[in-house]
């Protein structure tokens, strides 16, 4: 049985593809990114760490498959710091594999070990490219460090990455979903409701729909607990408080850069600008662009 309140403090992407009971969802997300072709779940072997914590939830999922151990964490906000938390975490779930394989780290023969996978997907509501990588030497200063990490960040909005989308049908239900809390929200001022309406609206022929059904009570805690954090995190920057302070003035600059330079596209877009004349303009990549047109509903060739 499935302890309510534990599970609150999970992210809702963790519950669906990091859930012991649906490893074929993880193993699905797994062949979909790797372009493979498993078909046994078992093969999936999870490692999470639950006491890593980060905003207060237990929200990254970490699995070893064959050869290579898989760190995947979902943000719905933009964080350029995330190969220095994946480091850190790295280094903790290497330190619990050698731990449990019994390796002789001081031993003079080589010691084979899962090569890092670090991907995250990012859902959040700024515009961000379908794919970016993020490196951790950008924090250095300096070309001249020895360690490096890099993490893959996907967005799974609703409508973007679309060949991920179609090899993994349970990310597209989740992209779904997610995109149809929001629009509810905006018309139903209530995130109760709206979460409520769009397991409603959701097809019938998605698997999600069950799931989410048998588990609308710990659905609801999780979706309404990261939306507080986030908010929360978003008026502790904007007021500045503490360590905030400086990044909030920071992120709030860059905001409003965004936003005027997102109003630009959109009055170039509506006066049917080619999109590369588009792009050169406003530095934006292509599908950055493309996801402001499809906001407005307008199509671009």
């Amino acid at each position: 049985m499935t302890d309510t309140n534990t599970q609150h403090k999970d992210r809702l992407f963790k519950f669906i593809f990091g859930n012991p009971h649906h490893k074929e969802w993880t193993l699905s997300l797994y062949n979909a990114l790797n372009r493979s072709d498993y078909t046994d779940p078992e093969i999936i072997e999870f490692n999470t760490i639950d006491d890593v914590i980060y905003m207060g939830t237990k929200n990254d999922v970490s699995f070893i498959v064959m050869d290579a151990i898989n760190l995947w964490e979902q943000q719905s906000s933009f964080n350029p710091n995330l190969p220095g938390r994946f480091l850190i975490y790295a280094g903790q779930l290497y330190d619990k594999y050698m731990t449990d394989s019994d390796i002789n780290r001081y031993g003079r023969r080589l010691n084979r070990l899962p090569a890092p996978k670090c991907i995250c997907f990012y859902n959040g509501t700024e515009n961000q490219p379908e794919e970016r990588i993020l490196r951790l030497s950008d924090a250095f200063g300096t070309e001249d460090g020895d360690i490096q990490v890099t993490v893959r960040m996907l967005n799974i909005n609703y409508g973007r990455n679309k060949d991920l989308m179609k090899l993994c049908g349970m990310l597209n239900e989740y992209a779904w979903f997610i995109d149809t809390i929001r629009r509810n929200q905006k018309t139903m001022g209530n995130l109760e409701a709206a979460i409520d309406a769009a397991i409603d609206e959701m097809p019938d022929d998605f698997q999600l729909k069950r799931f989410l059904i048998a588990h609308k009570a710990e659905v609801k805690g999780m979706y309404l607990t990261e939306y507080n954090e986030e908010k929360d995190r978003r008026r502790m920057l904007r007021e500045g408080r503490e360590e905030g302070r400086e990044e909030g003035r920071e992120e709030g600059r860059e905001e409003g850069q965004r936003n005027e330079k997102e109003r630009t596209v959109a009055a170039m877009l509506k006066e049917k600008l080619p999109l590369p004349l588009v792009a050169k303009i406003s530095d934006l990549p292509e599908d950055v662009i493309r996801g402001i047109a499809d906001s407005l509903g307008i199509s671009l060739a």
